[in-house]
């Protein structure tokens, strides 16, 4: 089973850019969804982008659609989430993982170990 290591976290100021890359450390992630999910200070841990084993299908929540773009690169085994305009409120914890991603993100269902993540902290 696939483990994780998340990176490019930073602290930025609003309307700025990030880029974060999700490496699998070990197995391989062609043949699964894979998902970045965040978790803000005191709250639940929320799916925030999900892509295809292909790369073709890309599902978003509405909070980021519009400004967040989830790639992957299967021969590197890796996964990016490139962020712009962002905003204090995705401040938190990125961590990404295999996924089952049907429906809205509150449904979706990760599979497998969470890695350390990346912390984004959105502030003046």
């Amino acid at each position: 089973q696939s483990q994780f290591v998340e990176s490019g976290g930073d602290l930025v100021p609003p309307g700025e850019s990030l880029g974060l890359t999700c490496v699998a450390s070990s197995g391989t992630l062609r043949d699964y969804q894979v998902a970045w999910f965040r978790q803000a200070p005191g709250k639940e841990r929320d799916g925030v982008a999900c892509i295809s084993h292909s790369g073709v299908l890309r599902i978003y929540a509405d909070s980021v659609k519009d400004r967040f773009a989830i790639s992957r690169d299967n021969a590197k085994n890796t996964v990016y989430l490139q962020m712009n305009s962002l905003k204090p409120e995705d401040t938190g914890v990125y961590y990404c993982v295999i996924a089952v991603c049907a429906g809205r993100p509150g449904a979706w269902v990760p599979l497998g170990s969470w890695g350390q993540g990346t912390q984004v902290t959105v502030s003046l």
